[in-house]
């Protein structure tokens, strides 16, 4: 299935996306995509639901605002340098181990919502992400079952102010945090739509331009070991999203200079199954 949310910012409701694109409202299911719904079984439930409700759920009307896939979740946590080409072009060594870092959740927003430019920036950036939504509780999980505690995958832009992130004592979280840094959606794919999760080809796009091409191929880490890891040193909740890193193209990374997001300036960015979304810099 692919869940999505829909409606005005903060009056969302839950809904699901058909093969076709077409979107459906499913409030009437009762629950919303929430730790609760992750974590008690939720998305089997829903398929049953639908089996037979289906055929009655209004269709969501084209052009409506889609928002973030779930409920706010407990924590959003990322991963840095997780592809080599993007440690290089960072100038930084690649991590002995996963770098963890939190981004706050106020940062989340729909996979369309406007890019605000944070109050003082100057450098304002852009990364491509695949992110993994937590479906049951983990700690101290084994890697080989890692994958038994996810709900499904989300495309995620994890935008950074790097002069807050590296040059202000050097608190990453501090350029990740910015209200609508963590764009996310359009949808939530479950695990039985996505065929083959080490080779999923994510891109972006700056003002039409070509910026990052690149493949969960080439993750340092993969998403069984982040889960596996990250799980050692923290209890992962239902809902909760692990995002693993992005490839080479930031705009840090740039030759013979950095680019940086202005006001007016268009990011649009996509992965394998995960659809796309655009972001218009405010």
């Amino acid at each position: 299935m692919k869940l999505i949310r829909f409606g005005n910012a903060g009056e969302e409701k839950p809904g699901i996306q058909l093969p076709d694109g077409t979107n459906l409202d499913i409030s009437a299911f009762g629950e919303d995509y929430n730790e609760n719904f992750f974590g008690t079984g939720g998305i089997s439930r829903l398929k049953a639901w639908l089996s037979t409700a289906q055929p009655t759920c209004p269709v969501v009307k084209p052009g409506t605002r889609l928002g973030p896939p779930t409920t706010r979740p407990s924590k959003i946590i990322c991963i840095g340098l997780n592809y080599s080409d993007h440690a290089k072009e960072s100038n930084m060594t690649l991590p002995p181990e996963p770098v963890i870092f939190f981004k706050a959740t106020s940062a989340y927003v729909g996979p369309n919502d406007d890019l605000i430019i944070p109050r003082n920036s100057q450098k304002t950036d852009w990364e491509v992400e695949l992110a993994v939504v937590i479906g049951k509780k983990a700690s101290y999980v084994e890697e080989k079952d890692a994958l038994d505690h996810v709900a499904g995958y989300v495309l995620h832009n994890d935008y950074s102010e790097r002069a807050f992130q590296l040059e202000r004592s050097g608190q990453w979280v501090k350029g990740k945090s910015c209200d609508t840094f963590a764009p996310m959606g359009p949808f939530i794919a479950t695990q039985d739509e996505i065929k083959d999760l080490d080779n999923m080809r994510l891109w972006l796009t700056y003002n039409g331009k070509m910026m990052q091409d690149g493949n969960t191929k080439n993750l340092v880490y993969k998403v069984p070991f982040l889960i596996h890891y990250v799980s050692q040193f923290m209890t992962l909740l239902p809902g909760d999203i692990i995002s693993t890193g992005t490839p080479a193209g930031v705009g840090m990374g740039q030759k013979p200079e950095s680019i940086y997001i202005r006001s007016g300036d268009v990011i649009e960015l996509g992965i394998d199954g995960l659809g796309s979304s655009r972001q218009v810099a405010k």
